[in-house]
Formats: structure tokens, sequence, C-alpha cells
């Protein structure tokens, strides 16, 4: 398994751009998958930097519905001319943030694209299986430590009224590769215990390794989760054995709490980080 982050909100490498977007390029069995296209083009630009083709890519995965996830989607379509976009069903749906100033900001998926490329784009339900040892799912039934700037998230009705976001547009992947079991998340916002303890049921195991946000910090106002609750979640996931890679929505000072409590078992990826498991 060869996993590089393509974007995130932070680098380390001299030449690359980052962004408040999160975008990761995965070489297993065989396939080339992009997880992600970040806020903007500047994935791609990343890409270019690092020696990767996105024409590569045998298909490719959106986590969610949000714009720091879907906003280089168009110009993925353009430079790729094959490969499927995998989404959740509902991530279509318009969605919006409350900011700090009091705007509410529409951060959903550009609708142009959905319409323009919707011969390359497969929905998924719930659970979808795309090959021996590649799995999507969404909807964990938890509700465990669910991150307060969620509360800050809607979702428009079809009668145009918003509410709550219940982040049923969510999805993460499940990868088999041997006799290890990788799990990719977004952001996480119905929460990274949930998502990993459904990872667990749909598997039997716990995953080996984990990949991606875990959103305890705010965008918005950048304020972090309680210390309480980011220790109870770093107290949570070491029971599962696995080591956690996160980014981008966790926060680096949530990151650096985390480490304290487990140690070598949770790491950073920043943008241009290449990790060979």
């Amino acid at each position: 398994m060869i996993i590089q982050a393509l974007m995130e909100n932070t680098t380390h490498c001299e030449g690359l751009c980052c962004e408040h977007g999160l975008s990761i390029w995965l070489e297993t069995n065989g396939k080339r998958i992009l997880f992600d296209f970040g806020s903007s083009e500047g994935f791609a630009q990343n890409a270019r930097q690092m020696g990767i083709s996105l024409q590569e890519a045998d298909l490719a995965i959106l986590s969610h519905g949000h714009y720091d996830h879907s906003g280089g989607m168009l110009r993925f379509l353009e430079e790729n001319d094959h490969a499927p976009v995998y989404l959740q069903q509902r991530a279509p749906e318009p969605h919006y943030s409350h900011r700090a100033s009091g705007e509410i900001a529409y951060i959903g998926i550009d609708p142009q694209i959905l319409q323009r490329y919707a011969d390359r784009l497969r929905y998924n339900s719930h659970i979808l299986t795309l090959s021996d040892g590649m799995l999507l799912f969404s909807r964990p039934e938890g509700h465990e430590f669910l991150s307060t700037a969620n509360r800050n998230l809607l979702i428009e009705k079809p009668d145009g009224e918003k509410i709550c976001d219940d982040f049923a547009h969510e999805q993460s992947l499940l990868l088999s590769e041997g006799d290890k079991l990788f799990l990719f998340c977004g952001c996480a916002h119905a929460g990274i215990v949930n998502i990993v303890e459904q990872a667990r049921e749909l598997t039997g195991r716990w995953p080996d390794y984990v990949v991606g946000g875990f959103h305890l910090s705010n965008p918005s106002s950048h304020r972090m989760e309680a210390p309480e609750m980011i220790n109870g979640v770093a107290g949570r996931l070491l029971e599962t054995g696995a080591v956690y890679y996160t980014c981008h929505c966790t926060g680096q000072e949530v990151y650096q709490i985390m480490r304290e409590r487990m140690g070598d078992r949770v790491r950073y990826l920043a943008a241009g980080d290449r990790v060979v498991l």
C-alpha cells in the first residue's frame, strides 16, 4: 500500500501548495485510487510536482459533499477521461455553513459538475462493494464524540428550508491488502470512533491502519474541541490497536494532544508525504 497526500492544510515540501482541503493518492492491489479532490486545482498541481499522473487513476472517491473535498473534482474529470467517481447518493444535496461573520455560505459541490459529468458518477446508498477487498460504507449507527463544529453545518431540504446536517452524505473506504485492513475517511463528521466501530462490525475486526481527518477543530472559529473530548477519543482509538494517520480537520493543536496520549500510534499526514505500508 502506497499512500501519498496530494493536498492537506500543511506541507513541509518546497514547491508544493497547501490549503484547507484533503486529497490522497492510493496504490494498492494493482489499482490507483484518488480519495477526495481538495478545495481547488491545487491537488493536481501538487500531483504533477510529485510525479503522479491523474490520468492513471482507475477510480476516484468523494468522501462527502463539502467543497474542501470536492473543489478539485472538475479538474480531475478533465484530466482523467475514464475513471468513475463514487459518491454517496446524498452528496449532491446543497450544503451550507454558518460563518463566524454570521453569513450562511454555500459549501457544496458545484452543480454544473454533477450535470456535465453525470455519466462518470456512481452513487452509493449505504454499503457498496467495489471489488474484492474494497468497500464503501456510510451512516454509522453510533453517536459518540461528535464534533461540536457540526452544529454550524446545514443541509437544504427540497422546500428550501436549511436544517442541521445529519452527514448521511459522508462515506468511508475500507481496503484490504494481504492480511492488513485499511480505513480511509474524509472528515469523520459522524465521529471517528463511530466510523471505526462500524468498520469492525462490517469486517469482524479492527482496521490495522486508519487515515483521514477527525474533525476535532472548527475551521471557521479556529477553536478545538475540549481536551476532555480529545483525550476521550484518543483513549477509544488506542483500544482498537490500529495506527492512525490523521490530517486536515483534526487540527495541529489537537494532534499534539493526541500524540501525547497515543504516542507513535498517531502520526500526521501533510501534503507531499508518502507512506508505504
